[in-house]
C-alpha cells in the first residue's frame, strides 16, 4: 500500500514537472510573439504581461512537488550530517510532516482564494478581463501536489531501513560541492 502511494505521488509530481516545462515554453513563445509583433508590425498582443505572469505562477506551483521529489529544494543538511541512525530518521520524518502541514494550509488558503473568485466571478482589471478563477485554479492544485509529495516522502522515509554509516544523497552532494 505504501509503495503504491509513493509511486502514485511520484508519478503526479513527475507530471507536474513536465507540465511546468511545457508552461515555461508557452511563456517563452508568448513573449517572443509579443517581441515580433512589436518589432515587425508596431503593435501588441495586450495580454503578454498578464498571461506570462499567470504562466509563471502556474509553472512555479506545478514544479514544487517535482522539485521536492528530486531533492532540488535548498536544504539545510547540517543536522543530518551530525545525526545518524534512528535519530536522523525521526528528524527526516518530522521535517516532512512539518512540510506536509505547511502545504496543507497552503492548499486550503489557495483554495479559498480560488473559490472566492468563483463565487464573486472576479475578472482581471486588464484589457482581457480574464475570469480569475481560471489562472487561480492552479494554485490549490500545485499546493495539493506538494502536500501529497511531502506525505509520500515521509512514508518513504518510514519504510526505508535505518542505516548507520551510508551517507545520504544530500551529504554526498554537499561533500562534493565543498571539495571533500
Amino acid at each position: 500500500m505504501g509503495k503504491k502511494f509513493i509511486g502514485f505521488c511520484d508519478t503526479l509530481s513527475r507530471a507536474g514537472g513536465i507540465l511546468s516545462g511545457i508552461l515555461i515554453v508557452a511563456a517563452l513563445l508568448l513573449i517572443l510573439t509579443e517581441i515580433l509583433i512589436r518589432s515587425l508590425f508596431h503593435g501588441t498582443l495586450f495580454i503578454t504581461e498578464e498571461y506570462s505572469g499567470y504562466l509563471m505562477a502556474a509553472l512555479t506551483f506545478f514544479a514544487l512537488s517535482f522539485t521536492l521529489r528530486e531533492r532540488a529544494h535548498i536544504r539545510m543538511v547540517f543536522l543530518f550530517s551530525v545525526l545518524k541512525g534512528k535519530a536522523r530518521k525521526v528528524l527526516e520524518v518530522y521535517a516532512y510532516l512539518v512540510g506536509a502541514l505547511f502545504s496543507a494550509v497552503l492548499t486550503w488558503t489557495t483554495f479559498n482564494f480560488f473559490w472566492d473568485s468563483v463565487v464573486s466571478q472576479s475578472r482581471s482589471m486588464q484589457i482581457s478581463e480574464t475570469y480569475l478563477a481560471i489562472p487561480q485554479s492552479v494554485l490549490p492544485l500545485g499546493a495539493a501536489l506538494l502536500f501529497l509529495q511531502f506525505t509520500a516522502e515521509a512514508v518513504r522515509t518510514i519504510l526505508s531501513p535505518i542505516t548507520e554509516s551510508t551517507p545520504s544523497r544530500e551529504e554526498k552532494i554537499e561533500a562534493a560541492s565543498l571539495g571533500r
